[in-house]
């Protein structure tokens, strides 16, 4: 990937509405060829799909709901296939749970063609078109795995390779070395033959995937504690910045080892990937959600990268516009902080798509779907 805008390194950003739409609360946003995929929070809600294509006025055209018991707050499309994860959610039961597939050429009528079931479900997963990456709770390990699924057949996807840290495997008499599920894996990301993973409280893990049956592990690195919050995405930049390869790590302002700081956004040196090494941080001023009133912290930054500037989800903190080109001092070049949905008294910022033209679509963890326009 290439960089398609030059952006003068801390020059300011302007972020505006272009239109809201009320919808249950979302745990993420993509966008593909004019429509809006976004998978809820809480059932019954499922996926909404809109019509994007006048931004001004999106338009509902399906939606899907989950059983009690499941939440589907993940989605991610590719070609007119979409995936949906179906993971177990503040339930005794046990629903059926994993990972869904559906036929979207048409977005109006998404037609499922496949469910790859798993013991607890599917937390969030990425997805290339050919494979995907999953963070599947399966029976037989404490915690979520890495797992590499074949869908080049989506009617028929395929387990190709997993990776789990020592200690999960307890039903191969591995014992972990620390609590319950703080080790778990969150999401992985592509690079090449790599693949970057948050994994919570384990920190993160650099995996060579060169032979996919057998990933291995090229490194680990993992700050908390002492840092408290744990760690949740793992973005490689596409190009070098100051001919350094960098990787861009969030964490979440959540199940935390201790109250605070709040979730750091972090910048990691990996020119030496066996020696990952963090060259920076960025965080907005202590105690946000004592005058917010809600979550306050780092979260979730766009995948979809075109320059060096980062929109990042804050939670309550809205959403930040952080410019990375001096990779040791990361600058805040701009914000939103929406209003809060209706019956809310603050807005819960979870997740954002930045389309190719600039267009940045921004999701409530409570409610409601915003378009916005970033210009420099």
């Amino acid at each position: 990937m290439t960089i398609n805008r030059r952006i003068e390194y801390g020059s300011s950003h302007k972020i505006k509405q272009i239109s809201k739409t009320d919808l249950p609360g979302g745990g993420q946003v993509v966008v593909e060829k004019g429509y809006a995929y976004v998978g809820h929070i809480d059932p019954p809600h499922g996926t909404t799909i809109l019509d994007v294509r006048d931004v001004t006025n999106p338009k509902i055209v399906a939606q899907l709901e989950v059983p009690e018991g499941i939440h589907s707050h993940k989605v991610r499309v590719s070609g007119g296939v979409m995936l949906i994860n179906y993971e177990r959610y503040k339930t005794d039961k046990k629903p059926e749970a994993g990972l869904k597939i559906f036929d979207v050429s048409n977005p109006a009528k998404p037609r499922e063609i496949a469910f790859f079931k798993t013991e607890g479900g599917v937390h969030r997963f990425t997805f290339d078109g050919k494979y995907a990456y999953v963070s599947p709770d399966l029976s037989g390990y404490i915690g979520n795995i890495v797992m590499i699924l074949d869908l080049k057949d989506p009617a028929r996807p395929e387990e190709v390779g997993r990776w789990w840290m020592p200690g999960q495997w307890i039903a191969g008499g591995e014992k972990p070395s620390w609590d319950g599920r703080r080790h778990r894996c969150h999401h992985p990301l592509r690079k090449g033959d790599r693949l970057y993973s948050g994994y919570w409280l384990g920190g993160f893990v650099i995996l060579d995937i060169t032979d996919m049956s057998r990933p291995k592990l090229v490194s680990q690195f993992d700050w908390s504690p002492p840092y408290p919050s744990p760690t949740h995405t793992t973005l490689p930049v596409p190009w070098k910045i100051m001919d350094r390869d960098i990787l861009v790590v969030t964490d979440e302002e959540a199940e935390k080892l201790g109250p605070g700081p709040d979730a750091f956004f972090w910048i990691v040196d990996i020119t030496d990937e066996t020696r990952p090494i963090p060259v920076s941080t960025f965080m907005l001023p202590a105690n946000g959600a004592e005058s917010t009133g809600g979550r306050y912290g780092c979260h979730q930054p766009a995948e979809q990268l075109y320059d060096n500037v980062m929109y990042v989800t804050w939670f309550a903190g809205g959403l930040r516009a952080i410019d990375i080109s001096n990779p040791y001092q990361p600058l805040e070049v701009g914000y939103y902080v929406p209003v809060p949905g209706k019956g809310q008294k603050v807005v819960m910022s979870n997740d954002v798509f930045r389309r190719d033209d600039g267009l940045l679509f921004l999701v409530d963890r409570y409610d409601g779907l915003e378009i916005l326009e970033s210009q420099a």
